[in-house]
């Protein structure tokens, strides 16, 4: 397998994101210029993409992608851009999914993308790919839950007492925010271990992410997720962007998907916060604004 090591289209780290777009860097809302993927399968990928549209899935991970991370999860909405570049862009290629730890209808409802003109194949898999709603339907289809949740739910309260942090239900999966603990990264250190011991005692796994550790059923993955609606729609390339620890699968779906003969770009939603996706994209962008630009320079490209 080929290395994926991306290289940063930032300029000098002082440097603006206006500015850096100002020379030719990073994609704002407004530009039409793609960047030039750092790797030759990246650069394989934007290629294939580009010449053949209608074949291609354009695979997205909500938060910290589509949408600014916050302190609030559930404050959290979608670029205020973002649909307008997703309309833009999904009538020119085959299919857009967005690819989330979240249920299903939340995501659809923080991205906007109920009745979202132009945007009728729209395809949102939550919870790792356990949940589907899809847009000419509008509703969720999904297993049953994992019976270790409530179990989780039960304990967590005992278990965090004192420690500043914050529980968000996701009805299939519980997750624990440090980030409006007094210390956040030493929170994070300090739960994980107890958190990780939790969830096997109830037949789960812990999810590490930005400042969040998130206990739920094994099985899936948004590798799993990515691989599987591509074989579904016979995707001819794929774009997949993400911002952190929980999108290493589905770069690794892509890597696998490139071995076999599909074409794929790696896109990273650059921060401070996380590295590992930036040392193996082919693209890395400026948070969800340069997700946003990225996007509509596609679909200007595309014509």
């Amino acid at each position: 397998m080929s290395s994926q090591r991306g290289v940063s289209s930032r300029g000098p780290a002082n440097e603006s994101p206006a500015a850096q777009r100002g020379r030719g860097g990073l994609p704002g809302p407004d530009a039409a210029a793609l960047p030039t993927p750092a790797t030759q399968a990246g650069q394989d990928g934007l290629a294939a993409l580009l010449a053949q549209p209608g074949k291609a899935l354009i695979a997205l991970d909500f938060d910290g992608t589509l949408a600014p991370i916050v302190a609030d999860p559930e404050q959290a909405r979608a670029h205020p851009q973002a649909l307008g570049a997703l309309t833009a862009l999904a009538p020119k290629v085959a299919a857009i999914a967005v690819i989330t730890g979240r249920p299903a209808e939340v995501a659809v409802r923080n991205g906007g993308f109920a009745n979202a003109p132009g945007l009728e194949h729209l395809v949102v898999l939550g919870h790792y790919g356990a949940e589907r709603w899809d847009a000419r339907s509008g509703e969720v289809t999904a297993p049953d839950p994992h019976p270790g949740v409530d179990a989780v739910r039960a304990e967590l309260p005992g278990l965090l007492e004192g420690s500043g942090t914050w529980v968000e239900d996701k009805g299939r999966a519980v997750a624990v925010h440090t980030r409006r603990a007094a210390d956040p990264q030493g929170a994070f250190e300090a739960l994980r271990e107890p958190l990780t011991g939790l969830a096997t005692r109830h037949g789960l796994i812990v999810e590490p992410g930005r400042m969040v550790l998130e206990l739920r059923p094994p099985g899936m993955d948004k590798g799993a997720a990515l691989t599987g609606f591509a074989r579904e729609i016979g995707a001819g390339s794929v774009l997949y962007g993400g911002d952190d620890l929980g999108d290493l699968p589905a770069y690794s779906a892509v890597d696998t998907l490139r071995t076999t003969g599909t074409p794929g770009l790696l896109v990273c939603s650059g921060s401070d916060e996380v590295t590992e996706l930036r040392e193996r994209a082919d693209v890395v962008v400026d948070g969800p604004e340069g997700v946003v630009g990225l996007l509509r320079a596609l679909a200007h490209q595309i014509g």
